[in-house]
């Protein structure tokens, strides 16, 4: 989860399934959005989705649609950021606001952990 009008590096690739040109903005979110191509369940995905109402200054890292028509939404981040406040205040809003519109498969994707 991002801020809408962030400013940092972004990588653009033409994916298939997805709906509009996927711009990724962290290896996290690059690795995953080839995950998603790969994936049978998944049919249609849309990246970097913006918030309505109150999180409208955030957006989505990925909301993909399955092939049983259910949606499935995976927030990217780090494993050092996990346990940030903010971080943690951001990933919550984006499980709540997701579950008020009736998505319940919501999870987060991490990095390995570097050992």
């Amino acid at each position: 989860m991002r801020k809408k009008n962030y400013k940092g590096r972004c990588e653009k690739q033409a994916l298939e399934k997805f709906t509009t040109i996927c711009k990724t903005y962290d290896p996290i979110q690059t690795a995953y959005a080839n995950i998603l191509v790969e994936n049978k369940d998944i049919s249609e995905v849309r990246c970097n989705v913006i918030l309505d109402g109150e999180c409208s200054e955030y957006m989505t890292d990925f909301v993909c649609k399955k092939t049983d028509g259910d949606l499935m939404v995976r927030e990217c981040i780090s494993t050092k950021l996990l346990e940030k406040p903010l971080s943690m205040k951001l990933l919550d809003m984006s499980r709540t606001y997701w579950l008020r519109h009736g998505v319940t498969d919501w999870g987060i994707v991490v990095d390995a952990a570097e050992e």
